[in-house]
């Protein structure tokens, strides 16, 4: 067997949104490790597919008509690996009671979805290493959505200068503004390039692009110093050994 077909995934899309389709298509085209197998808008016709021919991953949303996300993953009886994309993050529990590999929250940034499909890859290829695809995290350019009360707000990530967790909030500083968003920090952790962002402390994720200077245990950025954390002082500064011209 050729050793490239035995690592690829073949995969479809599940999803009553012709948008959030043509979406997900692109961005599985741009993995050299996926395969797209077919797309549905109707889980039925793609359960009767799957069962005729299995495929190894689904992109599968949740709110459907006729059957459900979590209804088609109960037929499913863990068969193939799930990732749920879904615009209401209050099925996430259901998901994962169902073993999905991520619950990724639309509109899905291509940086946030090849996290998704390497966690997949790893668990069909143990000790293999995905093979990226090119411009998997750009150095420039890119955004990314969060939620500001009922909107969802676009935010360049060119533009950001450090976000910083407070009590029941994140705080996003810009190079104009600060926007306030309802997200964790882990949440934002997880769907930032990693190249272009570090988080430096508990309550802090950086723009690396960003620091004017770094003294002692502390980096400014533009006129705020921003400490850095006891338990993220080694991989910070092992980040940037690997960034010297």
């Amino acid at each position: 067997m050729n050793e490239n077909a035995a690592t690829m995934l073949q995969c479809m899309v599940i999803d009553d949104e012709p948008l959030a389709i043509q979406l997900l298509v692109n961005h599985i085209s741009k993995v050299p490790f996926l395969q797209l197998a077919g797309t549905f808008n109707n889980p039925m016709e793609a359960l009767l597919s799957f069962n005729s021919k299995p495929v190894d991953l689904i992109f599968l949303d949740i709110q459907m008509p006729q059957l459900n996300g979590v209804q088609f993953m109960q037929l499913l009886q863990n068969r193939a690996q799930v990732i749920v994309t879904s615009a209401y993050n209050e099925y996430a529990i259901d998901g994962f009671e169902h073993n999905v590999v991520d619950y990724i929250i639309k509109p899905i940034a291509f940086e946030r979805f090849y996290k998704a499909v390497e966690k997949a890859y790893n668990l069909k290829n143990p000790g293999q290493k995905a093979e990226q695809p090119k411009e998997v995290f750009p150095a420039t350019g890119g955004y990314i959505f969060v939620k500001v009360e009922t909107k969802m707000i676009r935010v360049e990530l060119d533009d950001i200068l450090y976000i910083e967790g407070l009590k029941n909030y994140v705080s996003i500083q810009t190079k104009t503004q600060r926007i306030i968003t309802l997200q964790v920090m882990k949440q934002l952790e997880e769907i930032l390039p990693p190249n272009r962002f570090v988080r430096v402390h508990k309550s802090y994720i950086i723009a690396l692009d960003k620091i004017t200077s770094i003294e002692r245990q502390e980096i400014t950025i533009k006129d705020r110093i921003i400490p850095i954390g006891i338990t993220y002082q080694e991989q910070f500064f092992k980040l940037l050994e690997t960034r010297k011209p």
